[in-house]
């Protein structure tokens, strides 16, 4: 039968990571109270009654400016592995790692441009 050695602790810990929300979400289900009225129904808005509606219109500068963050935040992630093993990658890897950064310089440019980064 066909085995991959090693892969144990693997298969270990994705049945832990699918276990743990689970049982959270169960343990929620069952310790929950059901009934909900009166301050129940409430919404919580810092101790104080809110006060409007709900459905505000939100300039499209914060989500541009979130996404800015997210891509170079998801650069840290992919780059740092890369840095920590750059001795034992070889000259291939460093050509993939600046055509990566180079990627994503193009992207912040094209975002300047675009007046993604202005806060004003």
């Amino acid at each position: 039968m066909f085995s991959l050695p090693g892969y144990e602790y693997l298969l270990g810990f994705l049945i832990i990571a699918a276990a743990v929300p689970t049982l959270a979400l169960i343990t929620n289900f069952i310790v929950a109270p059901k009934v909900r009225t009166g301050e129940r129904k409430l919404t919580y808005e810092s101790g104080m009654e809110p006060i409007g509606g709900a459905w505000i219109q939100f300039n499209i500068r914060y989500y541009m400016f979130a996404l800015v963050f997210v891509i170079f935040d998801v650069e840290t992630v992919f780059l740092y592995p890369w840095a920590v093993a750059f001795n034992r990658l070889g000259l291939l890897a460093f050509i993939e790692a600046l055509i990566f950064i180079a990627i994503l310089v193009i992207a912040l440019a094209y975002a300047w441009r675009k007046g993604a980064l202005e806060w004003s």
